[in-house]
């Protein structure tokens, strides 16, 4: 009889979740977004590439409340927000905008598991958009700017012996202010799209040691056959010793020691290569042994592999992969999704574009100005993908069309609006920069904030000399940088060559296709250029590839189709926005990607 109680009472409490939470608007849902269960969110561990076993998920039903900037913690609060949803979005259950005026308040409580005891507690966040403060039961414990890196706090010294209360605010201006923001915009039209404001990614606690591993950073060298490691180190002291060992499959092929705050260089013998074709990876364990005993364990891997440029036998500096021309191809990847916006509704979500990508054909993703959760690239990691990683625009965006992208005038940055860009993208390259996926960092597009772009482009190269810098995709064109890429739509067009650098088309196609019963917009669609059915469009692309495979021959090195998806007013996607439909047919695409991607051997 006590058992059925329970059964009831743990029922009851699921009904009462789903009560307080559904998915708000009448917009489109994708069927992961449509079978959401609120008390399930996004459970997967969210660093893959730095795991420890034992953490603990915060995701789920919060509070919220939406008020005036400037004013103390909310009295009262206005409702249940579904974390990680951005609020502007269906699945946060709120689906309401903030603006500049206004914060937007969170607040949860939580427990420390019992077996907790004695370990320093650690409070991630994946990503909050823009500006977050954050308090533990009553006491400020820090800050955040930025929309698209990870942060955390050892909140320790704040815990309670009851359960704990933690507040959130976060104030985001969007295109009111020069922070990075992507396509976000207030009023959201043709190639912009809705604002997203708040957590975007899990929120979770951690359990560490006094000393424990904050970073781990690799880089590999495949003519020297080396897997170099730099590791950073939480309360280390002299005599500490991390020992890093090294596997293929289940076994152990390198086992080194060194005392803590030295590069490793390990040898990796008869090192087997990554490719798109063949995505293998290494995994390794690196620990922190003081006197004798581990007070740190974690659990990563990375890759053999080399991106770099040659000229051919034809006098075109191509792109290589491993030592070997090798010709990128993919679609313009937005990041979007119609009912979660930022943030995909399940890492099976998260990782199914990916997925679509390698069946359409492609090896490349260009991901265009957003920055995804960590499991994204581990997904691109093991899936065999290679990533163009666009910075997201901020500041002021010229008409976006291309309206005199190539007359040298840069934008003049306030001082403010510098140092801003300037910490984001070097977080950015921290946070990304052990993932073997990631070959070519992209600073600006199409003139979107460009500012410096020497500069820029210059400390890029010096900060991360493993990869490709291009400087300004579609955008004015200065001679630095190692891509020359070019925007044209729809056709693709060689109208400029740098006999000295890569040249790419970085943007083409845009091709339409509006199917009704999955459309944001009830009227006002829009595509490059539009057609009725699957037959027309898919007829289009191939055409628009034949031309391709003819351009590569003769200059390009790598393309990018737009898009993936549809997303909000763009119909120009090879999937509708919710992910139902297929609006070309995927073996005649697949098919003659191939046929580009082969011409470069």
């Amino acid at each position: 009889m006590k058992k059925n109680i329970l059964v009831v009472f743990i029922s009851l409490i699921g009904i009462g979740a789903f009560a307080q939470w559904k998915p708000q608007g009448d917009k489109l849902k994708t069927k992961w977004g449509e079978n959401l269960d609120p008390n399930n969110v996004l459970q997967e561990y969210p660093r893959p590439i730095m795991v420890r076993d034992d953490w603990k998920n915060l995701n789920g039903l919060w509070n919220y409340a939406i008020q005036k900037a400037g004013q103390t913690k909310p009295k009262s609060y206005d409702g249940k927000i579904l974390v990680p949803f951005a609020v502007e979005s269906s699945l946060s259950g709120v689906m309401k905008e903030v603006g500049e005026e206004n914060e937007l308040w969170y607040e949860t409580d939580f427990s420390i598991p019992s077996n907790w005891r004695g370990k320093n507690v650690l409070l991630h966040f994946g990503a909050v958009d823009w500006r977050s403060e954050i308090w533990l039961n009553g006491v400020k414990i820090g800050h955040h700017e930025g929309g698209y890196t990870p942060f955390s706090f050892d909140i320790t010294p704040y815990i309670t012996d009851k359960n704990q209360k933690l507040i959130v605010k976060v104030w985001d201006p969007t295109n009111e202010g020069p922070q990075p923001r992507g396509k976000q915009v207030k009023k959201p039209e043709g190639i912009y799209y809705t604002p997203v404001t708040g957590i975007w990614q899990t929120v979770w606690l951690e359990p560490v040691s006094k000393k424990y591993v904050t970073n781990l950073k690799t880089t590999t060298d495949i003519d020297l056959g080396i897997f170099t490691l730099e590791t950073q180190i939480e309360g280390a002291a002299y005599g500490d010793i991390l020992e890093v060992e090294v596997f293929d499959n289940n076994t152990t092929i390198a086992t080194v020691k060194a005392a803590v705050g030295q590069k490793l260089e390990i040898p990796i013998p008869d090192a087997k290569l990554w490719t798109p074709e063949n995505p293998i990876l290494y995994n390794s364990t690196v620990k922190i042994v003081s006197n004798g005993k581990t007070s740190d364990i974690i659990k990563s891997y990375f890759a053999m592999r080399k991106i770099s440029k040659k000229r051919d036998e034809n006098g075109i500096v191509r792109m290589q992969l491993n030592n070997k021309d090798y010709f990128h191809f993919g679609p313009l990847d937005q990041g979007w999704w119609p009912d979660g916006l930022y943030t995909a509704p399940t890492d099976e979500a998260l990782k199914y574009d990916i997925i679509k990508t390698k069946e359409l054909g492609f090896n490349m993703i260009r991901k265009h100005v957003k920055v995804e959760p960590a499991r994204w690239y581990t997904h691109c990691d093991q899936l065999g993908i290679l990533v163009w990683q666009d910075m997201p625009s901020g500041d002021t965006q010229p008409i976006w069309q291309m309206h005199n992208y190539f007359n040298g005038n840069e934008l003049v940055r306030t001082v403010k609006s510098e140092a801003i860009y300037r910490k984001e993208w070097r977080e950015i390259i921290d946070y990304l920069y052990s993932y073997p996926s990631i070959v070519v960092w992209v600073p600006f597009n199409e003139a979107w904030g460009q500012f410096k772009t020497e500069e820029i482009t210059e400390w890029t190269q010096a900060y991360d000399p493993s990869r490709l810098i291009n400087s300004a995709s579609g955008g004015n064109h200065f001679q630095t940088g190692d891509i020359l890429d070019l925007h044209n739509y729809p056709e693709p067009n060689l109208y400029l060559y740098d006999a000295n650098r890569v040249t790419v088309l970085g943007e083409y196609g845009g091709i339409g296709l509006p199917l009704e019963g999955h459309l944001w917009n009830k009227d006002g669609n829009w595509g490059y250029i539009k057609f009725k059915n699957s037959e027309e469009t898919t007829s289009e692309y191939v055409k628009y590839a034949n031309k391709l495979k003819k351009l590569v021959q003769v200059g390009f090195s790598a393309a990018v189709y737009t898009q993936t998806t549809d997303v909000e007013g763009e119909v120009n996607g090879f999937m509708t926005y919710d992910r139902k439909v297929d609006k070309m047919d995927i073996d005649k695409v697949k098919k003659v990607n191939q046929e580009v991607i082969g011409i470069i051997k």
